[in-house]
């Protein structure tokens, strides 16, 4: 039996968009051991991904921490790996395969190129068309890369919901990466009340903050989704998503999750990307995209809620 490795190391909504090539990978190497070398955020998630048989935690320590990548080589040489897919496909990925993982056959952007195609033009594809393709280019039969299918990590929550509703609800999430503030439109505090006054609040407002996002919060007119003042784990997060009446989102991971379970919601784009490109938005799911997130309107919101939500 030989030993096959996927990395990738995050964000959420990276990794859930991977889920689907994950699956691939596995039923391309049935009689393989599928592991993952992913980041401690998503260690027990992904510890309970039927797709894989295992997973390995990657500290991602600084590269000049010369201990701790000895420590990391060692570990992976252990598994003799025949195969790594580089879902992640970052600089420190092309560190591990210069320097940490060089027998395996390697998966990557790179070695998914056309003849005389650039990165650059590679890059410019939609993400989980160019996760297909890098399969492709590694033979594997490419069922799920483009249908996630994230059933496997929804619990049944409905106890847990019972403190914040006895009904439908309706789930918001405000926040984004401070990475990345040209993400989040500023005026969900008076969404919130909208919502209230034209739905003489029929719907309960909740919103589940992630780490370094409950103080911020705590200021919002909604109720807090909390597990002991800390945030929910992924799976929780999922199923409550996908218990939800309608969402509102930035462009963040918990917007992947909304659009892979197809609920009924919108997510909210600037300029920084398009909708398409990072594949969120279907029929039931879907975009509503301007120039500047600071100049969308609260009403204009109001309305594409209205037309969706009964």
């Amino acid at each position: 039996m030989s030993n096959i490795l996927i990395i990738k190391h995050g964000s959420l909504g990276d990794l859930i968009q991977a889920n689907g090539a994950i699956q691939d990978i596995k039923n391309s190497f049935k009689t393989s051991k599928v592991l993952l070398l992913t980041s401690r955020a998503y260690l027990e998630f992904m510890s309970s991904c039927p797709y894989i048989d295992g997973v390995i935690l990657d500290k991602r320590l600084p590269r000049w921490n010369l201990f701790y990548l000895k420590d990391l080589k060692k570990l992976l040489e252990k598994y003799e790996f025949s195969h790594v897919f580089d879902l992640q496909n970052s600089n420190r990925t092309k560190f591990y395969k210069k320097y940490l993982l060089k027998k395996p056959i390697w998966s990557s952007s790179e070695t998914s190129l056309d003849d005389g195609e650039k990165l650059s033009d590679f890059n410019e594809a939609s993400v989980l068309t160019r996760m297909e393709k890098q399969l492709k280019k590694s033979n594997v039969l490419t069922k799920n890369t483009q249908a996630i299918n994230l059933n496997w990590s929804i619990k049944d929550i409905s106890r847990n919901l019972k403190q914040y509703t006895n009904g439908d609800f309706v789930l918001l999430f405000p926040f984004c990466s401070k990475k990345h503030v040209q993400k989040k439109w500023p005026y969900f505090s008076e969404l919130i009340i909208k919502i209230k006054e034209f739905y003489k609040n029929k719907y309960p407002v909740l919103v589940a903050p992630g780490p370094n996002e409950i103080d911020e919060a705590k200021k919002l007119n909604a109720k807090l989704v909390i597990d002991k003042n800390q945030p929910v784990n992924i799976s929780f997060l999922i199923s409550l998503i996908n218990s939800a009446k309608y969402i509102v989102s930035n462009d963040t991971g918990p917007a992947h999750i909304c659009s892979h379970l197809n609920k009924k919601g919108i997510a909210l784009f600037g300029s920084h990307t398009t909708a398409k490109k990072v594949n969120i938005g279907n029929s039931n799911f879907k975009t509503l995209t301007v120039k500047n997130l600071a100049e969308l309107k609260v009403d204009d919101v109001l309305n594409y809620i209205k037309k969706d939500l009964d």
